[in-house]
């Protein structure tokens, strides 16, 4: 992105809340690329418009957040999505992760909380809402593994890839945590690379998931 603002696509079926947020994200200084109201309209903007972001509710009529999220995976459709959502249930927050979420935040943040989470997952983070967190790692402690998950060993992680991984699930991008921890961009990919081998997780969210799952994280 070379440090242009984010482009985003809104996605939220109702009107008055969607225009809303568009609204906000542009006094916020994010470009709002396109908006569609259901998970069929979502999948022809991200084809037509390749936004930056996607800004996705979960609750709508027919075609919903959740099915937005499995067409995505499905057509190899690599854009980060963000959930924005009311809807706080444990099993539908692991669900949509588990679908391919790289965020989800509930509708009562602030502005400048909704733009921080637009930008880090712009910039390759990922970024679960602090409100709903403790009742995730909880639920993710508990839950069954996801399917096909099961016969998957654990390969021991460094300090260094445990360090990374933290931060990665606290947002930041590959650049920032660079500067974090003083390595190289370059050394940072190939410790989330690494990772992600030794943990059977197809991507970074993915990754934080098992991590907590197994007690890495927490």
């Amino acid at each position: 992105m070379s440090g242009a603002s984010p482009r985003v696509l809104v996605v939220d079926d109702q009107t008055l809340v969607r225009k809303g947020i568009c609204s906000l994200l542009e006094l916020a200084g994010i470009e709002v690329l396109s908006e569609a109201s259901d998970g069929a309209e979502a999948l022809e903007a991200c084809q037509e418009h390749h936004p930056d972001v996607v800004l996705l509710d979960l609750r709508m009529p027919v075609y919903d957040g959740l099915w937005f999220l499995q067409k995505h995976a499905e057509q190899g459709i690599e854009i980060p999505t963000l959930v924005l959502t009311t809807f706080d249930d444990d099993t539908v927050v692991l669900e949509a992760l588990r679908a391919g979420a790289r965020g989800y935040l509930l509708k009562d943040v602030t502005v400048d909380q909704l733009s921080h989470a637009v930008e880090a997952l712009a910039a390759g983070g990922t970024l679960i809402g602090p409100s709903i967190t403790d009742r995730l790692v909880k639920a993710i402690r508990t839950a069954p593994p996801p399917q096909g998950a099961a016969g998957v060993v654990v390969e021991a992680l460094t300090d260094r890839e445990v360090e990374v991984l933290r931060l990665v699930a606290e947002g930041y991008s590959n650049r920032q945590i660079a500067e974090l921890v003083s390595l190289a961009e370059g050394t940072v990919k190939n410790h989330i690379s690494s990772t992600l081998v030794k943990l059977g997780a197809r991507d970074r969210t993915n990754a934080v998931l098992r991590a907590i799952r197994e007690g890495i994280l927490g």
